[in-house]
């Protein structure tokens, strides 16, 4: 702890006071946001009580933090009194990506990745509300334009054996993820993506190289993105998904654009920014005018997550199902993009599912009983047939242990503890083999929901092989770029 200045510090207290905490709840919040241990639950007493300025970068943390929670600015120089500077370590989500949208632009924004390679140590911040919107305004406004490039431009395969190579790896990258989870191999994905920027940065290619590259640079940089959003590392995730949305839009490649748009609602929402979220989803939506089938419905499949997660149920149900009219009707006669792979009608079900449970779980806390219990009825039907339950063989294991994570939180919200206790345990038994901080986040809810419930016999047996499971597999740091 850095020297105190004997008084409180009053605008910290006045942050708190806002937002009706404790300082320990802020130190709870840095711990989620940034990763257990960040700081000890007593130093932000020291912080508003006797003014003392904590080790950098716990300032520039304690900002961000407080900013988001306020939905206002709270700089560290108005938080500190002048007393400390930013951290360069620490840098918002945004940080120079606001420009041109044009091939320039764009180049620009992948010599940063290049530049910065495995040695870059800065820590992006997410971004939500004005700032967020604003690095993707034009898609929002429909002032995006056209991108250089002219759509499906190909060069015949084996004209570019480097090229085609690049391009034949890309399933294989997306199976990782299936199978490991986010945070396992996000460190070689992104190397992956800055070695394809390298080549766009070096240029004088042929315009139908050049167009397949950049083509892989967006389709690279959206599972990077991905990755990272379940690695619950939120800012370098946007920046992934706006980096590969510039690309995507350089080769006019409006059904991955509106794809990227979908990942950044979704991402959105389940930070708790339904607002952002349906934002991004509508955006989504008009991209995808003219996407194939199985694009549309996975779009709209994200915006109904939005419009539950705002706890608009009507428009969920509505959206929802046209999501489920579109996959109906795919007849396998239109062709569609390799990266939509994971589509099935069982997969929209399952997103509808917990979307479900998430509106239930909020009724539930309104006090709106009958309503809860019919969302959580339906959400874990919906779930029930899903992958919750594969063998550990199976190539879905982080789709098996988000959905059982969520299924588990349902039966436990309408009080079947025996049901979410049983699932909880499969979806535990996951955590050794999939590195997923996001589902693990669910698990780590459930635990605090079964903790009310500890007279149960069912939680007692369980709920300590949960908390030690938790704390075993911790990540210690965060996975890298």
């Amino acid at each position: 702890m850095a020297p105190q200045t004997g008084e409180p510090n009053v605008v910290l207290a006045g942050c708190l006071d806002e937002l009706g905490w404790r300082p320990k709840a802020l130190a709870r919040k840095l711990n989620r946001v940034f990763g257990a241990g960040t700081v000890a639950e007593s130093a932000p007493y020291h912080w508003r009580d006797a003014g003392a300025l904590p080790r950098s970068p716990l300032p520039m943390m304690a900002a961000y933090v407080l900013s988001q929670e306020l939905g206002r600015n709270v700089s560290v120089a108005e938080l500190w009194q002048g007393r400390v500077g930013d951290s360069s370590a620490l840098v918002p989500a945004d940080t120079d990506l606001a420009r041109p949208w044009t091939t320039q632009g764009m180049e620009a924004i992948v010599e940063d990745w290049v530049m910065g390679g495995l040695v870059d140590r800065r820590r992006f911040l997410a971004i939500s509300g004005a700032g967020l919107l604003a690095i993707v305004a034009q898609y929002l406004d429909g002032t995006a334009g056209r991108g250089q490039y002219t759509p499906r431009m190909t060069s015949s395969f084996g004209t570019d054996p480097l090229v085609d190579q690049v391009e034949q790896h890309l399933p294989t990258l997306q199976l990782l993820d299936d199978e490991h989870g986010g945070a396992r191999h996000l460190p070689y994905v992104g190397a992956q993506f800055r070695a394809v920027g390298l080549l766009i940065r070096e240029g004088g290619h042929p315009p139908a190289v050049a167009s397949r590259l950049i083509r892989a640079l967006a389709e690279i940089g959206q599972l990077a993105g991905w990755m990272a959003f379940d690695a619950a590392d939120h800012g370098l995730a946007q920046r992934y998904f706006v980096t590969a949305l510039r690309a995507a839009h350089q080769v006019n490649d409006l059904p991955l654009c509106a794809h990227i748009l979908g990942d950044l609602s979704f991402q959105a929402a389940s930070r708790g920014h339904p607002a952002d979220a349906i934002a991004l989803g509508e955006a989504a939506r008009r991209a995808s005018d003219a996407a194939p089938l199985a694009v549309r419905a996975s779009v709209l499949s994200r915006l109904a997550y939005a419009y539950a997660a705002a706890g608009r149920d009507n428009d969920f149900a509505h959206t929802r199902g046209a999501a489920r009219e579109l996959i109906a009707s795919r007849d396998g006669r239109q062709e569609e993009p390799r990266w939509m792979y994971f589509l099935t009608d069982n997969h929209l079900d399952c997103q509808a599912g917990y979307g479900l449970i998430q509106m239930g779980r909020a009724q539930q806390k309104a006090e709106s009983g009958k309503k809860s219990r019919r969302f959580l009825a339906q959400g874990t039907e919906m779930l029930r047939s899903g992958a919750y339950d594969v063998p550990r063989g199976d190539p879905s294991q982080r789709r098996a242990m988000f959905e059982g994570a969520w299924l588990a939180l349902g039966h436990s919200a309408h009080g079947d503890l025996e049901a979410a206790c049983e699932i909880g345990q499969i979806a535990a038994d996951r955590l050794d083999a999939v590195r997923s901080p996001r589902s693990a986040a669910l698990l780590h809810q459930l635990a605090a929901d079964l903790r009310r419930r500890q007279r149960n016999p069912h939680v007692r047996g369980f709920l300590p092989a949960l908390e030690n499971a938790l704390a075993q597999h911790a990540p210690s740091t965060q996975p890298g770029r």
